[in-house]
């Protein structure tokens, strides 16, 4: 016979009483079915807890690689300005070097950066191993995230972040032997200035009229015949009477009329240098006179055959003519 409980639920108002008999297997079953439920629901309140506290976790590591991004893009706009600032101190000194006939730090630039290769790839692996210890393990990202599609997500956008650290520190490395060389570059110069002050006076290096370029140095086809003819100088327009003033120090050597140039003006700057210009309206000097740098001598025109008011200006080195925005260091 097997062995049964009997309960009984009695009620204070009517007197009444139930009673419920089970058997010690229906006891037992119920028993371990408790159990069960306690540890399931244990397991999921210490599961639900785990996810709380790695949403949490991801959600700081979120807000942190944000700051991070931020950073970042700061960093690398001063990189790119930096990179600007360098292709304009470049493009400077080139003119100076072809002012002053000093032979160009191209070449040791490049190979001093080919040289150097190696010492960049050790050095950033240094980097980043730093880097790595500061939080970011590559590899370890999906670990550190947990694996569920959001946290592999987050795994694959700090790898990224991780390559576009090794591109920057690449850049700026390179960036800083670059800056190096061309403080070189410039120290070099100011030498080579110091002892040609003279020279340095007497060359073309600003923009002898405020305005915008219409013709650069180089074949062209003609404004009258559309046939291509070599242009020995450069136009640039501006208002009728606007002044021209003196690219360097020197002497005027030629004031005439031209049918083709109109009215023309050339100074002599000496050591083989000579600046034309043409198609003035008036002209403030006479010949043989003495000018300084920024004086005015002459007003734009279009005398001559000209379409419009523009200054026709020419630099020539003993008789050959050469590009005159090569020499010129200051636009306006």
């Amino acid at each position: 016979m097997k062995k049964t409980y009997t309960f009984l639920v009695t009620s204070n108002r009517k007197g009444e009483t139930k009673s419920f008999t089970l058997s010690s297997s229906v006891l037992k079953l119920g028993f371990v079915v408790v159990v069960a439920a306690v540890v399931l629901i244990s397991a999921m309140m210490i599961d639900y807890v785990g996810l709380l506290l790695q949403a949490s976790e991801n959600k700081r590591l979120k807000a942190q690689n944000t700051s991070l991004k931020r950073q970042f893009e700061v960093v690398e706009t001063n990189v790119k300005d930096l990179e600007n600032a360098l292709e304009r101190v470049k493009g400077f000194s080139q003119k100076l070097k072809l002012i002053t006939d000093i032979d160009s730090n191209d070449r040791a630039i490049e190979l001093d950066l080919g040289r150097k290769g190696k010492e960049d790839s050790s050095a950033l692996n240094q980097d980043v191993s730093e880097f790595k210890t500061e939080g970011i393990k590559e590899g370890n990202d999906n670990q550190m995230l947990g694996s569920s599609p959001q946290d592999i997500k987050a795994g694959e956008l700090l790898r990224l972040e991780l390559n576009n650290y090794k591109t920057l520190s690449i850049r700026v490395r390179q960036d800083l032997k670059t800056t190096k060389l061309q403080e070189q570059g410039v120290l070099d110069l100011y030498n080579k200035l110091s002892q040609q002050s003279s020279v340095l006076k007497s060359t073309p290096t600003i923009k002898p009229a405020k305005g915008w370029y219409t013709a650069k140095f180089g074949y062209r086809n003609d404004p009258f015949s559309g046939k291509p003819v070599m242009h020995q100088g450069v136009e640039i327009a501006a208002p009728e009477g606007s002044p021209i003033v003196a690219p360097a120090d020197g002497v005027v050597s030629y004031i005439g009329y031209d049918n083709n140039d109109g009215k023309v003006l050339t100074i002599d700057h000496g050591y083989g240098l000579k600046t034309t210009y043409s198609h003035n309206s008036q002209i403030f000097v006479e010949m043989g006179q003495k000018v300084k740098r920024k004086e005015m001598i002459a007003a734009v025109g279009s005398t001559g055959r000209s379409p419009s008011p523009h200054l026709y200006y020419e630099v020539r080195i003993h008789g050959v003519p050469v590009d005159p925005i090569n020499f010129i260091l200051e636009e306006e």
